[in-house]
């Protein structure tokens, strides 16, 4: 049974995703790292020796530690960041538990630094939809440049920015598929719900509305949002919430109906 200051790999991957998730921190040692170089989708590395000192910049009210089998290294820099006033668990058995629980894992190599990433402006779906899947399961500090068209691959080179959505990069449509797939397959993030989501992402963005009854619904709130706003960031701030409320509709409510009054003719 996990301790008092511990949570399970289940639990912990019901948080993921979830605006409000902990700060996640992998605390593994290199060794350890290098034999499996992959991470807990929205964690960052940091070394155990440092994060007492990193404590006090980390901005966080919780965050749950993870090292290699959930004994010495996370439990002393939970305690470290308890001391700092942030309630902080360690993952209950470790990355190898998460790993053996068959839980989804993202290749850290494949993470942008300096965690920039640059599309063209005024976005529509795919490029609300990837940055909502970035920030919330590959790198919560993640940031986006919004620029005109014929600029996005300059802007990349010139600034060490990661372009997406647009023709001839890594992160872009593929054949019947739009980014945010592209996003899901290179960082290995399928799960029942993402799945569920990118066919609704994928149905707007593409015009395939037969692919999903609510793709349509997407569409229109979209068009929507950027009809609102004239700033790309306030708009991205406002999608990210969008995208919230689909992802747990996807994850939790997508069998529920809406019945009322009842009795009413069809």
């Amino acid at each position: 049974m996990p301790g008092p200051f511990a949570i399970s790999p289940a639990q912990l991957s019901r948080l993921i995703g979830l605006p409000d998730c902990p700060l996640l921190l992998d605390v593994r040692l290199d060794d350890d790292f290098v034999q499996d170089p992959a991470l807990i989708p929205g964690s960052r590395r940091i070394a155990h020796d440092a994060v007492d000192s990193a404590a006090p910049n980390l901005q966080a009210g919780r965050a749950v530690v993870i090292c290699q089998g959930g004994r010495k290294l996370s439990e002393g820099a939970a305690a470290l960041l308890r001391l700092h006033g942030i309630a902080a668990e360690v993952l209950d058995g470790g990355f190898a538990a998460w790993r053996a629980g068959g839980l989804p894992a993202i290749p850290a190599a494949l993470i942008p630094e300096p965690g920039l990433w640059v599309t063209r402006q005024r976005p529509k779906i795919d490029r609300i939809a990837c940055p909502w899947l970035i920030r919330r399961f590959i790198d919560p500090g993640a940031r986006f440049l919004f620029v005109a068209p014929a600029e996005v691959m300059a802007v990349a080179e010139r600034f060490d920015a990661t372009p997406f959505d647009i023709e001839g990069v890594r992160f872009s449509h593929r054949g019947d598929a739009c980014s945010f797939d592209a996003l899901l397959d290179d960082f290995g993030l399928h799960t029942t719900a993402l799945d569920r989501m990118a066919l609704i992402v994928r149905g707007a963005d593409t015009d395939w509305h037969d692919l999903a009854p609510q793709a349509a619904g997407l569409l229109a709130l979209s068009v929507g949002l950027s009809r609102q706003y004239r700033d790309d960031l306030d708009q991205l701030a406002a999608g990210l919430a969008l995208y919230d409320a689909l992802y747990r509709w996807a994850r939790d409510g997508f069998d529920e109906g809406h019945d009322w009054p009842q009795g009413r003719k069809a």
